[in-house]
């Protein structure tokens, strides 16, 4: 499963590519404004840092408008991959783009027949909203096994990135329900390796090795 970090945070970003768990970026324009930069230098400035696909989300909502905005988005980097909302119109801008060799990031999906309709409309990627679906009690991680099952069915291409991951058991059920990708906030990733076994573990090697009196360096 690929990791796609969800922020527009430059700094954050720079942070977790050491440790090889960034494929991938998504933002869209809450975090941008949260950001309080230049929307499209931020999407500049994160290409250059990433090898793998950054969400850059149009904000037009008639198709037209999301046809010229997404030309001008995927003009900015080889790797922008321009998100659009699942709507009539954003299927249609979906299927124009993707008809001219853009990728796309089909967001704002909350069940699997938006999700198919996605995939025919040949998006690269289909963002499936996990947290919002169960802050409404409906298991949204029933939604990634549904779209899955569907892309199987028919060999669709689109890949499932599970978005609105909000904790650990959350990635790890995506995983197991066989996402493509699973794009969350850093300190979600980071949380990944934390465990108190861990940590107590380590502080009783470190304890035992001090008692040696011996380095390594």
């Amino acid at each position: 499963m690929k990791f796609f970090v969800d922020t527009a945070n430059v700094d954050e970003i720079k942070a977790l590519i050491p440790t090889g768990l960034v494929d991938g970026v998504t933002t869209n324009p809450s975090l941008v404004m949260k950001s309080g930069r230049d929307f499209k230098e931020v999407i500049a400035e994160i290409c250059d840092l990433v090898d793998g696909p950054v969400s850059a989300e149009v904000t037009g909502t008639e198709s037209a408008q999301m046809i010229a905005e997404g030309k001008v988005l995927a003009a900015i980097a080889d790797n922008v991959t321009v998100k659009l909302p699942l709507t009539i119109d954003g299927l249609i801008a979906c299927k124009s783009l993707s008809g001219e060799g853009i990728d796309t990031n089909v967001t704002l999906c909350f069940s699997a027949n938006q999700a198919l309709l996605a995939a025919k409309a040949g998006a690269t990627f289909i963002s499936p909203f996990i947290g919002r679906l169960d802050d409404i009690n409906i298991d949204g991680m029933e939604l990634i096994r549904d779209i899955r099952m569907i892309y199987d069915n028919y060999d669709f291409r689109t890949e499932v990135l599970a978005a609105s991951i909000r904790s650990a058991n959350h990635m790890k059920d995506c995983a197991i329900a066989g996402a493509d990708v699973a794009t969350a906030p850093p300190n979600v990733i980071t949380g990944l390796a934390k465990h108190p076994l861990t940590d107590k573990g380590l502080e009783a090697f470190l304890t035992d090795w001090s008692k040696t009196g011996q380095k390594i360096l």
